[in-house]
C-alpha cells in the first residue's frame, strides 16, 4: 500500500499548463451580423409571446364566460407559458453572462 500511494506523488507533482481562453468578436467573420440576428430573434420571441398572451387572455375568458372549465384552464396555462415565455426571452442574455461566469470560477 505505500509503495502504490510513494508511486503518485511524481504523477500528482506534473501541473497541468494553464489555458486561458476568452471570447473575441474578431475570430470570425460575421460576428456583428449573426448578434443583429440573435436580437431579431429575441425580438420575434417577445413580440409572439404577447400574441399567445393576448389569445391565451381570451381563451380563458371564452371559457369561463361559457362555463367551459376545461377551456378555461387551458387560457390559464396559455397565459402562464406565454410569461415564462417573455421572461426567459427578456431575461437570456444575463442568465448566460451568469452562467458564463460561474463557469469562468469553477
Amino acid at each position: 500500500m505505500i509503495d502504490f500511494a510513494v508511486s503518485l506523488v511524481p504523477v500528482a507533482g506534473i501541473m497541468l499548463a494553464d489555458i486561458d481562453i476568452t471570447p473575441n468578436t474578431n475570430g470570425l467573420p460575421g460576428i456583428a451580423q449573426l448578434r443583429t440576428i440573435v436580437g431579431a430573434v429575441m425580438t420575434v420571441g417577445l413580440i409572439l409571446s404577447v400574441l399567445a398572451l393576448i389569445v391565451s387572455a381570451i381563451v380563458w375568458g371564452f371559457g369561463a364566460n361559457s362555463s367551459n372549465p376545461h377551456l378555461a384552464s387551458r387560457g390559464k396555462v396559455g397565459v402562464l407559458v406565454s410569461c415564462g415565455a417573455a421572461v426567459i426571452c427578456g431575461a437570456a442574455v444575463t442568465l448566460i453572462n451568469f452562467f458564463w461566469n460561474v463557469g469562468q470560477a469553477v
